[in-house]
């Protein structure tokens, strides 16, 4: 019988798409990602010994071990196609060690983007594995996991159990603190604007509005006193144009996503985290089944720091702008990105492998992230290679009294690569001004009113995740792979909260940080986690030795480590409070900000004299559809968030509503009763409804989309709402600490699976009280 070759890649959806693209010659199957790791339950590193490593089979991957020890046997060659990064390498020497597979029975491929094309050239040209991006891999998997297991029993002894600290997620969490401490000691200074409205001196043909700015060169207005100066001067002498300047502005298309930049925009576009974003952006690389086409990768790998793009790709372009947006549309030539120099430049920036399957066409068979993501990428890839926007642009000096006004306005000549794509801004936009007249210089204009508004300046604005990600790039800490993990890590900690888009540090964020600035400088500084990115890198150059990169690191480490011990031998530091405007209901201190198994919750600090806890609550858009009153957003006991009234726990019984639900309520009204729309909670987007029953448009809660599920004990909605009453008492009836268990979370433990989950019925009702049952 004769052999056929066995090709291993990390998933099924993978495995899935590879299969339908080789012959029947191949079998290919999936590891589940890792199979080889560091061990949990000890450090893994002998650090006595030339940091000797013990890597060990990870636990519950016995059975897909054995599946691939078998299939390897059986087979005459072992394609080993895990990603093309230095994760993906370091999977691949670990499947070789692990199966025992000869060096003659190797072979090391890499799919920048899965079409059949990539792929049969790929497996047509196998390589060996190369040790190089091992090593680099290697070195950074022990070096986080010294720091990690060396610094965390540390942070443990001195300040609370389930802390942890490492090279990036240190640095991370210290400029958010930065920030923060930035907006504390801001000192806002006063500053004015003044604005003219004037008009031509012959009616109705032409008013517009100017701004000051300043006496032969740009000025600053500091006080109302010097913009009264100026106002008296202006008011008794004639406006005359002293310029006019009208010229074409050309903007050029951003271009095509890294990994950075593809997280960032994500979250402004689409409010994806960075995790979610590249959750997608992997099933999207991976393959999704296209109706006519079967499973086909649709975009490029998605852990990239480059910006090249391949010939092929900029030829397919041009050929889809030319016939559908015509030859004005296209530059002339293609457009060529230079890549940082700090960059890894391995693959190639993020993009469709194949232009012409548009998001319009393939919508149907995506889901609505994976749309969303794909029509992002696809349009910033096309508009990459467009020609560029052109603006009329227009400004006019008026002169009075020896000081000058201007006047700016913009408008879009041709739209060029506008006509698909507009890269998201972190900043406000720019106010629209109206078109200005076509004034001729020398003409005299009339003042016919002026505007004087004081203003202040404004603080740094906290980062935002997508602002974060971009400054640790800037800053060329961690790498196209490691962002992600390391926002989601200093909000799972708690060192950062996020309140809307905004990243805020929490106590404890700020108590471990300055305690790792104190005690551990170089782990949290910058530039030397920077440097250390820097070498990393030249380790996957073959320039630095990989244990000795290790040695020079830990030498001074472990004395910095000894050190601290010995400074705050017996020491404990006491994480401060974080107090609410919350007042608590029982003894009328501000209640605090307390963490528990299923999160944050609000607390009394009085405790154990006063017992009362509640749930964080959120005010939400829209009114109470029973008696008008507030809608918060609540976290049930199991860390489900649910909805009610502000009134649910009133202590006037006249006043009481029990009004609660799963749905999640919107800002618009319905047109018909004017009673606040609903919608489906859950990731994409969902129809808004109307729960009122009066209603025409109202919608039963059968057709609203979902699937009704029950809870624990098999109730259904009408069933779980004879369970209301205990519900209805006021907040303060808590009985000990145990009543702790009213608090908010952003995630959900998976220990709630088995049991609690299938009672967190999204269901809609007026009368429930499961949600802080679920």
């Amino acid at each position: 019988m004769a052999k056929t070759n066995l090709v291993i890649v990390e998933s099924p959806a993978k495995a899935k798409t590879i299969t339908k693209y080789l012959g029947p010659g191949y079998q290919v199957k999936a590891s589940m990602g890792h199979v080889r790791d560091l061990p949990k339950s000890k450090i893994g590193v002998d650090v006595e010994h030339d940091l000797q490593v013990d890597y060990q089979p990870i636990k519950g991957k016995e059975e897909v071990i054995d599946d691939l020890k078998k299939a390897a046997k059986k087979s005459d060659k072992v394609y080993l196609a895990t990603d093309p990064d230095r994760e993906g390498e370091a999977i691949s020497w670990h499947l070789k060690e692990l199966l025992g597979l000869p060096e003659d029975k190797t072979c090391r491929v890499t799919f920048n983007e899965i079409t059949r094309k990539v792929v049969n050239e790929a497996i047509a040209a196998p390589r060996s594995i190369d040790m190089d991006l091992v090593n680099a891999q290697q070195a950074r998997r022990v070096l986080d996991r010294v720091v990690g297991y060396e610094l965390s029993p540390f942070l443990w002894k001195k300040i609370r159990r389930g802390l942890s600290a490492g090279r990036v997620q240190s640095v991370a969490t210290r400029l958010v603190c930065e920030r923060e401490e930035e907006i504390r000691a801001f000192v806002p200074q006063e500053y004015w604007s003044l604005d003219v409205d004037l008009a031509r001196v012959a009616p109705n043909t032409g008013a517009f509005r100017a701004s000051f700015y300043g006496r032969e060169k740009k000025m600053e207005l500091h006080s109302e006193a010097e913009v009264d100066a100026v106002v008296s001067a202006v008011k008794g002498s004639p406006f005359s144009v002293t310029g006019v300047k009208r010229q074409d502005k050309q903007r050029n298309p951003a271009p095509p996503f890294t990994t950075s930049t593809l997280q960032q925009e994500a979250s402004r576009k689409l409010n994806m985290t960075p995790r979610r974003t590249m959750s997608i952006a992997q099933q999207l690389y991976e393959g999704v089944d296209i109706a006519g086409e079967g499973t086909v990768g649709l975009i490029t790998y998605m852990r990239t720091d480059s910006l090249r793009l391949s010939d092929e790709a900029t030829a397919a372009a041009k050929d889809f702008i030319l016939s559908r947006y015509g030859r004005d549309y296209y530059p002339g030539k293609a457009r060529v990105y230079k890549t940082k120099g700090n960059a890894q430049d391995a693959h190639e920036a993020i993009r469709p492998s194949d232009v012409r399957l548009t998001p319009e066409d393939i919508k149907k068979d995506l889901t609505s992230e994976q749309y969303r993501l794909y029509k992002l990428i696809w349009s910033r890839f096309l508009a990459c290679q467009m020609s560029s926007a052109v603006y009329d642009s227009v400004t006019i000096d008026v002169e009075s009294a020896g000081y000058t006004f201007r006047a700016n306005h913009s408008a879009v000549k041709f739209s060029g690569y506008m006509a698909v794509y507009v890269e998201g801004k972190d900043e406000d936009e720019e106010e629209r001004q109206s078109p200005l007249p076509d004034l001729k210089e020398g003409e005299t204009v009339a003042l016919q009113k002026t505007d004087k508004a004081q203003h202040f300046t404004q603080p740094p604005a906290r980062y935002t995740e997508a602002t974060l990600i971009k400054a640790l790039e800037e800053k060329g800490i961690g790498r196209p792979s490691t962002y992600a993990p390391t926002i989601s890590t200093i909000m799972d900690r708690e060192y950062v909260v996020k309140e809307g888009k905004n990243l805020r540090p929490t106590p404890l964020g700020e108590v471990v940080t300055g305690l790792m600035k104190d005690k551990f400088p170089d782990i949290v500084d910058t530039t030397f986690t920077a440097h250390m990115e820097e070498q990393l890198d030249e380790v996957e150059q073959g320039k630095v030795q990989w244990k000795q990169l290790l040695r020079d690191f830990y030498g001074e480490f472990d004395k910095e480590l000894k050190q601290a011990e010995a400074d705050l031998d017996g020491e404990r530091i006491k994480v401060p409070d974080e107090v609410s405007d919350v007042i608590c209901p029982k003894c009328g201190r501000n209640l605090v900000y307390k963490s528990g198994r299923f999160g944050r919750f609000l607390a009394c600090p009085g405790w154990p004299e006063c017992d009362h806890t509640q749930p964080i609550v959120i005010e939400m858009p829209g009114r109470c559809p029973k008696c008008g009153g507030k809608i918060l957003k609540k976290t049930s006991k199991r860390g489900y968030a649910y909805y009610g009234c502000e009134n649910n726990t009133n202590k006037d019984e006249a006043r009481r509503c029990d009004f609660m639900t799963w749905d999640v309520p919107v800002k618009d009204n319905c047109p018909a009763c004017g009673h606040t729309l609903f919608k489906k909670s859950g990731r994409g987007f969902k129809k808004p409804f109307c729960i009122n029953p009066d209603c025409p448009n109202f919608v039963p809660e059968e057709q609203r989309g979902g699937y009704k599920k029950k809870n624990a004990a098999g109730e259904t909605a009408s069933q779980e709402a004879a369970a209301s009453e205990a519900e209805k008492k006021p907040a303060g009836k808590s009985t000990g600490k145990t009543s702790a268990a009213k608090k908010t979370t952003a995630k959900k433990p998976a220990a709630k699976k088995a049991a609690s989950k299938p009672s967190a019925t999204k269901k809609t009702t007026t009368k429930k009280t499961t949600p802080t049952e679920a």
